[in-house]
């Protein structure tokens, strides 16, 4: 039997938000019934701000996945779209002051709704339709990039962490083997990519740096891309980005967010730039 948190009881017995958002103009649904866990997050965003004014859901699950989904609700309202990428798996279950280990893929099953709502808000397409050679687990139609995404973001490193926070390999077990040897190949590459390149001449900044793309660098990784530090010289940093954000239309944007968590941590104007 699992321990659950008052906050968890709470949230179950008393969902916030459990409701449809009748002008919705961002809709995430993850997961599926058969599954035997599924989520539709609704979100209604000025065009304007990228402000979430209204936040509802459906969900199909257990209580877990019911106070997830509340809680998500109650971290997102009020924040931009930008603020709101930026909402782990990890703060939906410390909001609720923990979840059981084998029930983390529900907190995981809300970030990647909200995930999935803020592309169908910009017009985007995620690459998680299960292309062939990519569904890993096919009892709880799980991925290579959801996989990916929960063990970069959460640290996992082994297959019942991945089991836990994914439910991929929970049901038959023929995926094992699939699941582990994934795993191994996100964390040599993890380990194979290294979050500085010193030049050796130290700004400074230098060490705030590192810190703010320390900070940023799991939010980039879940999506399979990866960020390196190239030099910091007369408050003008350079940067090296790989995997999916060569290239990537969101480049601007994530380089944006660095300068800004710049600004914050030196007081002053630091020009990001991409080698």
């Amino acid at each position: 039997m699992w321990n659950y948190s008052e906050k968890v009881k709470d949230h179950f017995f008393n969902p916030r938000n459990a409701r449809v958002v009748a002008e919705a103009n961002a809709i995430g649904d993850v997961g599926s019934i058969s599954c035997g866990d599924a989520l539709r997050l609704m979100l209604r965003v000025d065009p304007q701000s990228e402000t979430i004014l209204e936040a509802g859901f459906q969900t199909f699950g257990c209580g877990s996945a019911i106070a997830s989904s509340s809680a998500l609700t109650e971290l997102i309202i009020g924040r931009t779209l930008k603020e709101a990428e930026q909402v782990t798996n990890q703060q939906i279950a410390d909001y609720l002051d923990g979840l059981p280990p084998q029930k983390m893929h529900c907190s995981v099953m809300g970030q990647e709704a909200l995930r999935a709502a803020i592309a169908n808000y910009r017009g985007e397409t995620l690459d998680d339709d299960h292309d062939e050679g990519k569904l890993i687990c096919k009892c709880f139609g799980v991925d290579e990039g959801q996989i990916r995404r929960a063990v970069l973001t959460n640290g996992l490193t082994t297959l019942e962490e991945v089991i836990n926070y994914t439910k991929a390999g929970g049901g038959c077990t023929a995926c094992h083997e699939s699941i582990e040897l994934a795993l191994a190949d996100i964390l040599a590459e993890q380990q194979a990519a290294p979050a500085v390149a010193v030049d050796g001449t130290k700004d400074p900044h230098w060490q705030e740096v590192i810190d703010a793309i320390t900070e940023l660098r799991p939010h980039i990784q879940a999506d399979g891309g990866d960020m390196s530090l190239i030099n910091v010289a007369n408050h003008k940093v350079t940067v090296s980005l790989s995997g999916s954000c060569s290239g990537c239309m969101m480049t601007d944007m994530t380089l944006a967010w660095l300068q800004q968590k710049l600004m914050e941590r030196t007081g002053c104007f630091m020009e990001v730039v991409a080698a």
